[in-house]
């Protein structure tokens, strides 16, 4: 599931799957609303973690409980990569990820992540993206994390490139609608 943040690392874009998976409106999302649905004790680090990651302009990796629209409580991981843009390289925000990676309850173990190199798992069936935009900027984010991790700098300016285009048409639409122009 697809989601854009403004440089304090608030939520300004989340897909349209969120709405069915999580049982929120985009609407109720954006800012932080989006933690609403995390579980309670677990709220605090994920908060943390994009504040910490916003304030050092870094990627981001954070795994958390959330309880889900049908009540069950279900695992993800989320992260993003920094998006940069005019004037002098600015620090705009995220575009990020969140995939369920466990689809059951575990208590042993709270919320955890950091600022760190943001690889995301594989999608899981309950959050594959429907939307055009939403499916390329997950693609792109595996792209731009395997090219840092494999060390692979050909071409890393340019997968950077598409992600701030991605991340830009994102913020003018509703997703649902391929618009790079």
């Amino acid at each position: 599931m697809i989601f854009t943040t403004d440089a304090q690392g608030e939520i300004t874009y989340i897909c349209l799957e969120w709405v069915s998976y999580a049982g929120q409106t985009r609407e109720m999302a954006y800012r932080d609303g989006w933690t609403t649905p995390v579980l309670e004790s677990d709220q605090d680090a994920v908060r943390a973690v994009f504040s910490e990651a916003a304030k050092a302009q870094a990627e981001f990796c954070v795994r958390f409980r959330i309880r889900c629209a049908d009540g069950s409580v279900r695992w993800l991981v989320a992260g993003g990569v920094p998006s940069f843009g005019p004037p002098g390289r600015s620090f705009l925000g995220y575009l990020g990820s969140m995939t369920e990676f466990a689809p059951t309850e575990a208590t042993e173990i709270a919320a955890y992540g950091g600022i760190e190199r943001f690889i995301p798992p594989p999608t899981h069936v309950a959050t594959q993206a429907v939307s055009p935009l939403d499916t390329i900027a997950d693609h792109l984010i595996i792209v731009h994390s395997l090219m840092e991790q494999h060390d692979a700098t050909s071409g890393l300016r340019e997968v950077k490139a598409a992600l701030f285009k991605i991340g830009q048409a994102l913020a003018r639409s509703d997703g649902s609608r391929l618009r790079l122009n």
